[in-house]
C-alpha cells in the first residue's frame, strides 16, 4: 500500500519533496496513532485476534477507497489550496492517514494473542516483528515486480486487499478452533506496572529517538546510493527490499538469545551506537570499488544464467548490500533489545503499541530533520554525522544506565561519544561529490546537495571536445555536446516554425541545461515564454552550459520552480505551444509525463490550434513499450506527426488541428538571424534540413503503436517493463524510419527535390553510425566516403572531428 500510495501522491501534490514528505508523514502517523489506541485495546480483549480480523477487514475496505480517492484528488486539492492554503494538506494527510491508522494497529493485538511469558518477551517480539518485516519485503517486491506492472495501481490496491481478507479469515478461523468464549474484557495482571518504572520511561524515550535517527539515515542513504543505481523503480524497490532485510535478519537473530542476555541495557547502548558506527564506516568506504564490482558480478551471473534480468538486480543488490545490510542488521537487533527492558507480558500489546507509535512518531520528526533542516545546513555526509552522533549518545546513555550510572561506565559512555565525534568530523564533506568524479570522470564544476537530491555538473571530454554533462542524484540527465544541443533546439523550435500562425506563448517542462528553453529566446514573436523545473539548484547551474543563450538569467523567460504536471493542474493559464524535455520514461517517478492522462490535462491548458511537442529518447525503452507511449497521445491528438531531431531522438508533435507545411513560411521564419544562427550552429541550414527531419503522420503511427495498449497513471506501464535488450536503437531507429514518408508540405518541385536530398544525407549519417553501435567493420569506409560528399555541416562536422 505503502509504495502505491507515494506513487500516487507524487500526482496529487507535485513531485515535490516537500509535499511527498507531508504526505507520507500521513502514513507513519496513522502507523503511530493505530499502534497507541489498538495497542491499549489488545490487552483487554480474550481474544484479541478477533480484534485483528476485524481491522485486516477495515484495512482491506479503507485501503481500496483511499486509493480511489487519491486517483481523483488532484483537482479537490489544488481548489482547497488556493482557498485553504496550508491546510489543504490534510485532504492527502486523511487519505493514507485513515487506513494507515488500522495498520499501526495490527502487530499488538497479534502480541497479545500470543500472551508471552517475560523470560521469552525478547523472542517473541523480535521474531513477530521479523515476520512482519519480511512480510513487507515480500509486498515490496511484489508490487514493483508483479502487482503494478500486471493490474496496474488499482488493481495492486485490490489484490493486497484480498490478502488482508484472507488474514482476516485465518484470523477467525483460529479464533473458532480455540472456542466461542464470550469476548469479554480481562483484568489486568498485578505485574501490570513495571517494577522500575524510570528504566522503563528512559527506554522508551531512548527508543523513540532512535526511531527517529533510523529514518534519518534511510533518507541518507536514498541519497547516497543511487550513485550506484539506475534510476528505473526497479533499482529502488531491490534497495528497499535490502533496507527491510537487514531489519528482518536482525531482529531474528537477536530474538533467539534475547533473553538470556545479562545486561540488556548494555547490550541495546551497542547495538544502537553501532548501528551509527557502521553508517559511518560503510559511507566512507564507498568508492569506485563498487561500480567495479556491480560490473563483475553482473558480468559473470550473465555469462551463467544469459538473463539480464538477474544480473542488473545483483548490481542493484550488491550496492545496497554494502551500504544498508551492516547499520540495518543492528538497527533491527535493537527492537526485540529494546522489548526485552520494555514490554511486560500482562501488557504486551499496549506496551508494543505505545514503542511502536513512539519510535514511528519520532521517525516522522527525524526524516524530517534530516531532509529539510540537516541536509541543506551540512550535506549528505555532514547529517550523517550528526545522526551517527545522536545514535552515540542514546547507545551511550543505555551503557551508563546498564550500571546505575557508576563512574567507570560514564567514562566508557563519554570514550564512545567522543570517538564517534571524531569519526563523525573526519568523514569527508565532499564525499559524494569525489564518488561521482571517480566514477564518471571530468571536472567536478558545480555541486549541490539539496533535500530533493544531488545537483552536479562536470566537464567531460568526447571526440576530443570538452562538453558538460548535468547529473541528477548521480544520474546522468543530459549535457550540452553537440548532440545534445541539436535535438534540444529543434524540441523548441521546429513547433514554432511550421505552425501556421506566429505562436505567442510556449512553456517549457523541464529546465535541464536551459537549452530547450533557451532556444525560445532565438524567435522574437513570442510575448511570453515559462519554463518549469523542479530543483532550484538546476536553473542556477545554467550559465555554466554552453548554448542556452543565457536561459538562466534573461528576463525574456520565466523560470518557476515546481512540478511539471502540478503546474498544469494549478494554473488555467494557455499555452500556444508545450513543449517537454522530462527524464527518460522509465526513470522513477517521470512516466507520469508521458501518459494519457497527461496529455489529456495538458491539451486542457492549449489554446485553440496548439500543439504539444514530446521528447522521445527511442533508445531508454523497449520497442514494446515506444508503442505504448505513442499509443497514449494517439489516443488524445487526433493529429499526431514524428519527426528525428538527432540519432537516438524523436519528437511527437500533437494538436487538436491539423497543422499544415509550407515551405515558403519556414524559409521567411528562417530568416530571423536569431533563429538562423542557433540552428546553423547545429546543422539546420535550409528550411529543406528543418522539413527533411520530418518522418510520418497519424496514419504511420497508427501502424506502428498497432494494438499497444497506453501508459496511463493507473497503468504505468513503462516504469515497470522489462530491461531494455542490447542495441535497441540499431532495431527501432531503423523500423521507425521504415514508416518515413515525404513531408505533406506546400512547396515547389525544387523545393521538395531539396528536402528528399537533405533527408537522403541524414538516413545515410543514421545508418553509418547503427553501423558503428554493431561494431561493423564496414562503418569506416561509409564514412570516409560520407565525410569526402558531405555539405558543411555543424552537426555531421562534430561527429566527423572537423
Amino acid at each position: 500500500y505503502q509504495t502505491i500510495w507515494i506513487k500516487q501522491l507524487t500526482l496529487v501534490v507535485g513531485v515535490d519533496v516537500y509535499a511527498v514528505t507531508t504526505g507520507v508523514s500521513g502514513f507513519f502517523a496513522g502507523l503511530a496513532l493505530g499502534s497507541a489506541v489498538f495497542g491499549r485495546l489488545a490487552d483487554r480483549l480474550s481474544r484479541p485476534l478477533l480484534m485483528y480480523a476485524w481491522l485486516e477487514v477495515g484495512i482491506a475496505v479503507l485501503a481500496v477507497s483511499a486509493t480511489l480517492a487519491l486517483a481523483l484528488a488532484a483537482p479537490p486539492f489544488v481548489g482547497l489550496q488556493s482557498k485553504l492554503g496550508f491546510a489543504a494538506w490534510g485532504l492527502p494527510f486523511a487519505l493514507v492517514a485513515i487506513p494507515a491508522t488500522l495498520m499501526g494497529g495490527t502487530l499488538p493485538p497479534l502480541l497479545a494473542a500470543i500472551r508471552p511469558r517475560m523470560e521469552s518477551i525478547g523472542r517473541e517480539t523480535g521474531r513477530l516483528y521479523a515476520a512482519n518485516t519480511a512480510g513487507a519485503i515480500v509486498g515490496v517486491i511484489l508490487t514493483g515486480f508483479l502487482l503494478v506492472p500486471s493490474f496496474g495501481i488499482r488493481g495492486a490496491a485490490i489484490s493486497a486487499a484480498t490478502l488482508n481478507l484472507v488474514l482476516a479469515a485465518a484470523a477467525l478461523f483460529l479464533v473458532l478452533r480455540s472456542g466461542l468464549a464470550p469476548n469479554v474484557r480481562v483484568a489486568p495482571a498485578t505485574a501490570s506496572v513495571p517494577e522500575d518504572s524510570e528504566g522503563w520511561l528512559l527506554a522508551i524515550a531512548l527508543y523513540a529517538v532512535a526511531g527517529g535517527v533510523a529514518l534519518g539515515y534511510e533518507v541518507i542513504w536514498t541519497q547516497a546510493i543511487v550513485q550506484f543505481l539506475s534510476t528505473q523503480a526497479i533499482a529502488f524497490s531491490v534497495v528497499l527490499a535490502t533496507y527491510l532485510s537487514g531489519l528482518v535478519i536482525g531482529s531474528w537473530v537477536y530474538s533467539r538469545f534475547a533473553d538470556r542476555v545479562r545486561r540488556p541495557w548494555l547490550a541495546f547502548g551497542i547495538l544502537i551506537a553501532g548501528a551509527g558506527c557502521a553508517a559511518l564506516a560503510t559511507f566512507a568506504l564507498l568508492g569506485a570499488w563498487i561500480p567495479a564490482a556491480q560490473d563483475s558480478l553482473g558480468k559473470w551471473l550473465f555469462s551463467i544464467l544469459g538473463s539480464e534480468m538477474v544480473s542488473n538486480l545483483a548490481r542493484y543488490a550488491l550496492a545496497a548490500g554494502v551500504l544498508l545490510l551492516p547499520p540495518t542488521l543492528l538497527l533491527g537487533a535493537a527492537f526485540p533489545a529494546a522489548a526485552r527492558l520494555i514490554v511486560q507480558p500482562a501488557r504486551a500489546g499496549s506496551d508494543v503499541g505505545l514503542v511502536l507509535a513512539l519510535n514511528t512518531g519520532l521517525g516522522i520528526v527525524g526524516t524530517i530533520t534530516t531532509g529539510f533542516v540537516l541536509i541543506p545546513s551540512l550535506g549528505i555526509a555532514g547529517s550523517l554525522g550528526a545522526l551517527a552522533f545522536v545514535g552515540a549518545l542514546i547507545g551511550a546513555i543505555a551503557i551508563a544506565r546498564s550500571s546505575q550510572f557508576r563512574p567507570s561506565s560514564l567514562v566508557s559512555a563519554g570514550v564512545l561519544v567522543m570517538v564517534v565525534a571524531a569519526l563523525a568530523f573526519a568523514l569527508p564533506r565532499d564525499r559524494l561529490a569525489t564518488l561521482l568524479v571517480d566514477r564518471h570522470g571530468g571536472e567536478l564544476v558545480f555541486y549541490d546537495e539539496g533535500p530533493a537530491g544531488t545537483v552536479a555538473v562536470l566537464e567531460q571530454t568526447v571526440q576530443n571536445s570538452k562538453f558538460r554533462r548535468l547529473y541528477i542524484q548521480g544520474v546522468s540527465n543530459t549535457g550540452d555536446a553537440m548532440p545534445s544541443l541539436r535535438y534540444m533546439r529543434l524540441q523548441a523550435l521546429i513547433p514554432l516554425l511550421i505552425h501556421p500562425r506566429d505562436l505567442n506563448s510556449a512553456l517549457v517542462i523541464g529546465f535541464g541545461t536551459g537549452i530547450t528553453a533557451g532556444a525560445l529566446l532565438a524567435d522574437p514573436k513570442l510575448e511570453r515564454r515559462v519554463v518549469v523545473e523542479l530543483l532550484r539548484p538546476v536553473p542556477d547551474a545554467a550559465p555554466l552550459f554552453e548554448g542556452n543563450l543565457g536561459a538562466g538569467t534573461d528576463a525574456g523567460l520565466e523560470v518557476r520552480i515546481g512540478d511539471g504536471r502540478h503546474e498544469l493542474i494549478r494554473s488555467e493559464e494557455r499555452f500556444d505551444l508545450i513543449t517537454l524535455e522530462p527524464p527518460p520514461p522509465r526513470a522513477r517517478g517521470v512516466v507520469n509525463l508521458y501518459s494519457r492522462d497527461f496529455y489529456e490535462l495538458a491539451r486542457k491548458r492549449l489554446t485553440d490550434g496548439g500543439m504539444l511537442a514530446q521528447w522521445w529518447p527511442i533508445a531508454t525503452q523497449n520497442d514494446e513499450d515506444s508503442q505504448s507511449l505513442v499509443r497514449s497521445m494517439l489516443d488524445v491528438f487526433p493529429y499526431v506527426s514524428l519527426w528525428t531531431t538527432e540519432l537516438h531522438e524523436m519528437m511527437l508533435i500533437g494538436s487538436m488541428k491539423s497543422v499544415p507545411l509550407d515551405f515558403a513560411l519556414v524559409s521567411d521564419r528562417m530568416r530571423t538571424p536569431s533563429i538562423a544562427r542557433v540552428l546553423g550552429e547545429v546543422g539546420v541550414i535550409t528550411p529543406a534540413d528543418l522539413l527533411a527531419t520530418y518522418v510520418t503522420d497519424r496514419d504511420g503511427l497508427e501502424d506502428y503503436a498497432r494494438d499497444a495498449l497506453p501508459v496511463t497513471d493507473d497503468r504505468p506501464r513503462i516504469e515497470y517493463a522489462h530491461w531494455i535488450r542490447k542495441n535497441e536503437l540499431n532495431h527501432i531507429l531503423p523500423k521507425l524510419l521504415a514508416y518515413r514518408e515525404a513531408p505533406p508540405v506546400a512547396a515547389s518541385s525544387a523545393e521538395k527535390g531539396q528536402i528528399e536530398a537533405s533527408y537522403g544525407q541524414l538516413a545515410e549519417f543514421y545508418e553509418i553510425w547503427l553501423l558503428a553501435l554493431a561494431r561493423d567493420e564496414a562503418f569506416f569506409a561509409r564514412m570516409e566516403a560520407f565525410a569526402r560528399s558531405a555539405k558543411p555541416n555543424a552537426y555531421f562536422g562534430w561527429f566527423l572531428r572537423r
